[in-house]
């Protein structure tokens, strides 16, 4: 790490949870690259095509423990 980068993170420590939370995901974000309108637009529309069929009735919802269990077992090993 450059002598900058220890005095950013050096201040960024000094700072309120929440604000160095905010600061962590601005930067975070700034990693990502540019948006991909088409990918955002996809995901509007999938986001809408789930809320529809949720509120329609026409898919099963799973509580979060089976889920959480399903990845410990599939994903963590456990």
């Amino acid at each position: 790490m450059t002598k900058a980068a220890r005095t950013v993170l050096a201040e960024a420590l000094r700072l309120e949870p929440d604000a160095r939370a905010e600061l962590a995901a601005e930067i975070l974000a700034s990693l990502d690259g540019p948006l991909d309108a088409d990918a955002e637009a996809a995901w509007d529309v999938e986001i809408e095509r789930r809320i529809e069929a949720i509120e329609a009735g026409s898919i099963a919802l799973e509580p979060w423990d089976a889920v959480k269990r399903r990845i410990e077992r599939d994903v963590l090993g456990r």
